[in-house]
């Protein structure tokens, strides 16, 4: 079992930065890949970035390419989504997931990840 808890989110003005944790439990950090998801009302969750187990690896959907940064620390257990210029279209739910079948893979599929967090809540206003 793993859990997954994230923080972070709040309310930003456009062009402003936030920076979401997701804290990992249970079994071994290190060993999988872990991933950013976000679902805005009445959406679809999407894809925003992930991390294989290293560090070494990351990929990120399109539209936040460039302002969005995934990184990871596995000895405090942890993952990172650095968010800047965030724009109105960023409003979202943020999920954290885990992705525990894979090492190397930074899979855009949530069909690929195990786990996930409760959420956590972005709002960017205009």
């Amino acid at each position: 079992q793993v859990q997954l808890v994230e923080s972070g989110g709040g309310l930003v003005q456009a062009g402003g930065s936030l920076r979401l944790s997701c804290a990992a439990s249970g079994r071994a950090f290190s060993p999988y890949a872990m991933g950013w998801f976000r679902q805005a009302p009445g959406k679809e969750r999407e894809f925003v970035a992930a991390i294989n187990w290293s560090g070494s690896s990351t990929n990120y959907a399109d539209s936040v390419k460039g302002r969005f940064t995934i990184s990871r620390d596995n000895i405090k257990n942890m993952v990172y989504l650095q968010m800047n210029s965030l724009k109105p279209e960023d409003t979202a739910a943020y999920y954290c997931a885990a992705d525990t079948d894979r090492r190397a893979d930074t899979s855009k599929e949530s069909g690929a990840y195990d786990y996930w967090g409760q959420g956590t809540q972005v709002a960017v206003s205009s």
